[in-house]
């Protein structure tokens, strides 16, 4: 078992905090929850640079060592943060200071204070201040004082290391059997992308107690520790799905262009020099099979499914909207790689308008943040916004470069309706070809997905309670009973399609004369 060794993103990450620490910046800010690893980073950078490594903590205080001195050279300072700053100021050998889980202290004036006036002390020194913390609080004061590093997270060269690491140490005590190659270890690295080493290492040890093994199908217990961090952060959902794109009826066309990127989000792609894909932008017709698309798409590319939902973004207090999608789009770039469902994204635009719809401005603030993030996001992140009404997304989110691709979604054409019936019907423990598909298929016209299955839904029920099994007959009465969306909507219904004729992509391969004819002709 081995993993390909690549560049991995700490070195780039440890290049550019050197480059910091040479032009002599006063205070930096690393953003990371892995202190253990980014300890030693510091230590061998204080060794590289000759300085002296001070650390504090609110349960240690200011702590020094000179790596000229091995082991030694401990001593204990103080513990409270503004008297710490002043032992900083006093240092008279060039230091690399690290101050852990600051961002509390940085809510209390005196301590705000104390930083600025540091600041400006060791603009003249060698001396370097770092705040390590999860969680980035800047206060407006120190804005143009500190500068900000996030530390990656593992890559898939970190995490293989960490891998074999355990194989081996599994190995010696045989305490488990190891059942991975070099072919099939990559999938459970991939699903760790993500994690931290912390976390990686509980995932794959819990693979191990589960079954004393480690193998390929392990990627579901690697998947169940993501759920964990994004469960936490309570901004997301992570939804399982048994979903495939087999499961889906027709959109051809989708299909076809989902399969040529089903494999661009390893080291290989990008080697070839393939960006990662954005995502993909639904509009349609509501109960067509938009959410289910998104739901195929990530089962069929074995990456976890987060559904982003926009009411959990707002909240009551100024500012903490903007920053909730902010942590929002950590949180899934931190378990990518990764699918971001945002469902039905007009509902979550409804205040665009800004005060006159009174939200005084924080919808436009949230969906700016939103957009400058598609548009700049490097994360491996691909984004499936769906959307039933075209009218209110704003202009801005249409345009390239936002997603990779706008499909449209249509009412299923015959030859769909007839996949959509047989896949139902078997979804549903019945044999589709015990029953006459196309006679259903021509019945069922301008159904959506959704409605035929809840026809046959409603055939069930009858079925039942007429105590036999399900008949063609109780199929054709449940669809006769049934009012489509596409009758009730006609008109909404005519302008979306009009709108996305020369628009929008054709998710269906459908040609013109498969396609529902137009309302009025049938219900006019």
């Amino acid at each position: 078992m081995s993993a390909k060794p690549s560049h991995s993103p700490l070195a780039g990450f440890v290049e550019e905090l050197d480059l910091h620490v040479r032009a002599r910046y006063p205070l930096l800010y690393l953003s990371t929850w892995e202190e253990q690893r980014l300890d030693d980073v510091l230590a061998k950078l204080a060794e590289t640079h000759g300085k002296t490594l001070v650390t504090w903590s609110i349960t240690q205080g200011l702590r020094r060592r000179d790596p000229r001195a091995g082991t030694g050279g401990m001593s204990d300072g103080p513990k409270d943060p503004t008297e710490a700053l002043t032992a900083v100021g006093q240092l008279t050998d060039p230091s690399l200071v690290v101050f852990k889980d600051f961002h509390p202290y940085l809510n209390d004036p005196t301590v705000v204070r104390a930083l600025r006036e540091l600041a400006q002390q060791l603009k003249s020194s060698y001396t370097t201040l770092i705040l390590v913390s999860p969680v980035v609080n800047i206060p407006t004061e120190l804005e143009k004082d500190v500068c900000v590093l996030d530390v990656p997270l593992p890559s898939t060269h970190d995490l293989g290391v960490l891998l074999r690491d355990i194989v081996r140490v599994v190995r010696e005590g045989k305490r488990a059997t190891v059942e991975l190659t070099s072919e099939t270890v990559e999938p459970l690295l991939k699903a760790a992308l993500g994690l931290t080493l912390s976390e990686a290492e509980n995932a794959f040890a819990k693979a191990i107690a589960q079954d004393q093994r480690l193998a390929p199908d392990d990627v579901s217990v690697i998947l169940a520790e993501k759920r964990q961090v994004i469960r936490k952060s309570g901004l997301l959902e992570f939804c399982g799905s048994d979903e495939s794109l087999a499961t889906v009826g027709g959109l051809e066309n989708l299909k076809t262009w989902l399969g040529r990127r089903a494999n661009a989000f390893g080291d290989k792609a990008r080697a070839f020099g393939l960006p990662a894909p954005k995502g993909l932008l639904l509009l349609g017709v509501q109960g067509c099979g938009k959410s289910l698309t998104a739901k195929a798409i990530a089962a069929t590319w074995q990456l976890p499914l987060l559904r982003l939902d926009m009411g959990r973004i707002f909240s009551g207090l100024v500012g903490s909207s903007e920053e909730n999608m902010r942590r929002a789009t950590r949180v899934a770039e931190g378990v990518a790689p990764a699918v971001l469902w945002v469902d039905e994204l007009e509902k979550g635009l409804a205040g665009l308008g800004g005060s006159a719809n009174g939200d005084s401005g924080v919808s436009a603030r949230v969906f700016g943040c939103f957009l400058t993030w598609l548009q700049e996001k490097t994360a491996p992140v691909f984004v499936v916004a769906t959307a039933n009404k075209i009218d209110a997304l704003p202009p801005e989110l249409l345009r390239k470069g936002r997603f990779d691709e706008i499909f449209f979604i249509d009412l299923p054409s015959d030859s769909e309706r007839r996949q959509i019936f047989a896949i139902q019907l078997a979804r549903y423990k019945r044999d589709p070809k015990a029953f006459d598909l196309a006679a259903l298929a021509k019945t069922a016209a301008s159904f959506s997905g959704a409605e035929i299955e809840q026809a046959i839904v409603a055939a069930l029920f009858t079925a039942y309670s007429d105590g036999v099994d399900l008949q063609q007959s109780h199929l054709m009465d449940a669809i006769g009973e049934t009012l489509p969306l596409a009758v009730t909507m006609k008109e909404d219904i005519d302008r979306l399609r009009e709108w996305a004729r020369t628009r929008t992509r054709a998710a269906s391969a459908a040609g013109p004369g498969e396609r529902p004819a137009p309302l009025a002709s049938r219900f006019g």
